[in-house]
């Protein structure tokens, strides 16, 4: 048994723990990228950070809960969506919100991630219902307690419909000439869309 085997029995240290579980999400992400969520194995994540896989299941638990636990780091800039929702009037919350959302896709930092994660929920169930569970109670119903208007989570979703559909035929499929049009055109197009399905009657 070498020193280093020696160190790592027991409980990790505080700040070896919070690297392990960096690396294991990263490791993640990486993984349902490049093969999606069928392919993807808790071994493969684990081989990926230099772990071993029981440390994988220890500290995320299944593979949906390292896939949920990777969608939550990717979308935490998603979740900030309810504040660019609620500041200012409520004349231009279309508008601010289809330029925050989109401003996520156009950043290369989070849109990999994204790409992930949409690419993983299309194309395998478990993933999808991981998908839907984390934009419906970390998202829409937040955006929906800022509307006052009768049906507020219908509204939310059919904001956030209009706005992951453009976002997967710009950056998914690639859809020209949508996936080349100037950003600034394709926000004049939609956000009165969105405001519409969040504020009028």
């Amino acid at each position: 048994m070498t020193g280093a085997t020696a160190r790592r029995r027991g409980r990790p240290p505080r700040a070896e723990s919070a690297d392990t579980r960096d690396r294991i999400l990263t490791a993640a992400r990486e993984e349902f990228s490049e093969r999606g969520y069928e392919k993807t194995s808790v071994r493969g994540i684990a081989k990926a950070a230099g772990v071993d896989s029981a440390l994988v299941h220890h500290y995320f638990g299944t593979k949906e809960q390292v896939f949920e636990a990777a969608i939550e780091v990717a979308f935490a800039p998603a979740l900030s969506a309810p504040n660019a929702v609620a500041e200012g009037p409520l004349e231009g919350v279309g508008e601010r919100l289809t330029r925050f959302v989109f401003g996520v896709w156009e950043n290369p930092t989070t849109r990999t991630p994204l790409l992930a994660i949409l690419r993983s929920a299309v194309n395998n169930e478990t993933a999808a219902a991981v998908f839907r569970r984390l934009v419906a109670t970390q998202l829409l119903r937040r955006i929906a307690a800022q509307v006052d208007l009768p049906d507020p989570e219908l509204r939310a979703e059919l904001a956030a419909a209009q706005l992951v559909g453009a976002a997967m035929m710009r950056y998914v499929i690639k859809l020209e000439p949508l996936a080349s049009a100037d950003l600034e055109q394709i926000i004049a197009r939609v956000a009165p869309v969105v405001q519409g399905h969040l504020t009028q009657p």
